[in-house]
């Protein structure tokens, strides 16, 4: 590890979610399997071929200032991963389509911003929402979904919808016809008095 890391570790923009902790804790232990083996290979032997990291990767790596060639390095990395996957503010976002990564990006940056610099976000899909979003935090609950604004509008549009019906139309609305009345039947059992 280099001298000039960073007490805390920080977080890339590029991971967003709990899924891409997880990724990124494979990547490392294949990383770190990977360089374990060439050390104790036999002399002579061809060697594996490298395993190729991801950008999110060599963003954790750039962001913390390590070299991934270092074993210390890939501890240190190991370890924070770890903590996140324990410990990590975790938001719950439910959309009503799949949100861009873009998006994604800048909600987790606010997040991050304004609330905790480790906030990782899993995204869900809830179609009834029709648009906006649903946000769950371990204890608050915001429904921004467009659903939850027409219900709370909904005295609104109904007086809205019965004002319509009082404005007289432009051309004059032909009655409904009416259903002749039938006699009503008498009741099982019941002769009808003559």
């Amino acid at each position: 590890m280099s001298e000039h890391t960073p007490k805390s570790p920080q977080l890339p923009a590029l991971v967003m979610t709990v899924s891409d902790v997880s990724r990124l804790t494979h990547e490392l232990v294949s990383l770190d399997n990977y360089m374990h083996q060439q050390k104790i290979r036999t002399p002579g032997q061809p060697m594996a071929k490298m395993p190729k990291t991801t950008r999110m990767l060599d963003e954790l790596a750039v962001v913390n200032g390590v070299n991934l060639l270092e074993p210390a390095a890939r501890e240190y990395l190991a370890v924070f991963l770890q903590q996140l996957a324990a410990h990590a503010p975790v938001v719950h976002i439910s959309f009503a389509v799949d949100p861009s990564s873009a998006f994604l990006q800048k909600i987790v940056l606010w997040f991050r911003k304004n609330t905790d610099p480790h906030v990782l976000v899993r995204v869900g899909l809830q179609p009834s929402l029709a648009a906006g979003c649903v946000v769950r935090t371990p204890n608050k609950y915001f429904d921004m979904s467009l659903r939850q604004h027409l219900q709370k509008r909904r005295p609104l549009l109904r007086d809205a919808v019965a004002a319509l019906g009082k404005i007289p139309a432009q051309a004059p609305v032909a009655p409904e016809p009416t259903q002749p009345q039938q006699p009503a039947m008498p009741a099982v059992g019941q002769g009808v008095a003559a």
